[in-house]
């Protein structure tokens, strides 16, 4: 009989939890905080087992709602045991979603290297080894941190929002900041990419994360975008650790 899942992954800004039957997710829910996420499972859903990974601290009662399930729930931390080497100084600092990515990814595309970029409140790249071990990775600040970051620490410039008009150079302070920040981000990416390229030809990019960009058409090409990339790496470990 095929196992089912319950898989979370509490974020900064909003949580998501996906349904796995199998190695097949069935359904995605998001929602604030876990209890509104828990809520959605459908009664009749008999679920055998669930991982989640937090980036944030838990308030109790969150704990109190995630040790009261009907099922066993594995908490994904330093100590849990994984289908990939980690090769970083510091294991106990390394955030969880981070690790659940490489894993997801590594389970997509094993025995190549890769470069995994999560593109969320702050954007992660991750170095995974051929050999299915992970390296390490750089933390930027993401697209909302840079808006709010350039009006917070100014005394003039406005608090601007991804969307509107969109032009290669500003031609007033709004859309200079717009343009500076989207294309500042899009050239980083691509910076990573091509740096990592000439180091690894056959280099591989799983794009996961909130944040969409548009790429030239020579760094399109090698990358695959997945956003659930996260939640596929959570389901692969809780069935590493049965």
């Amino acid at each position: 009989m095929t196992n089912t899942h319950i898989v979370l992954d509490i974020g900064n800004t909003v949580g998501k939890m996906a349904l796995f039957m199998g190695d097949t997710m069935k359904d995605v829910w998001y929602g604030e905080d876990i209890m509104s996420l828990l809520a959605q499972i459908p009664e009749h859903i008999q679920i055998h087992r669930g991982i989640f990974s937090t980036v944030r601290t838990l308030s109790p009662l969150e704990r109190e709602t995630l040790n009261a399930c009907n099922f066993e729930m594995l908490e994904l931390n330093h100590h849990t045991s994984l289908p990939i080497e980690i090769a970083y100084d510091t294991p106990e600092t390394l955030g969880t979603d981070r690790i659940a990515a490489v894993v997801g990814a590594h389970g997509e595309k094993p025995k190549t290297p890769l470069l995994v970029i999560d593109a969320g409140t702050a954007i992660t790249y991750e170095y995974v080894t051929a050999d299915g071990c992970y390296m390490g990775g750089n933390i930027s600040p993401g697209i909302r941190l840079r808006f709010e970051a350039l009006h917070a620490y100014t005394s003039r410039l406005p608090l601007v929002d991804k969307t509107g008009r969109q032009v290669d150079f500003g031609v007033d302070t709004e859309t200079a900041i717009r343009a500076g920040v989207v294309r500042g981000v899009m050239f980083e990416i691509e910076g990573y990419i091509r740096e990592m390229q000439k180091k690894h030809p056959n280099l591989f990019v799983f794009l996961t994360g909130g944040e969409h960009f548009c790429f030239e058409s020579s760094i399109k090409r090698c990358i695959f975008a997945d956003r659930f990339l996260v939640l596929k790496g959570l389901n692969r470990i809780l069935y590493y650790n049965q």
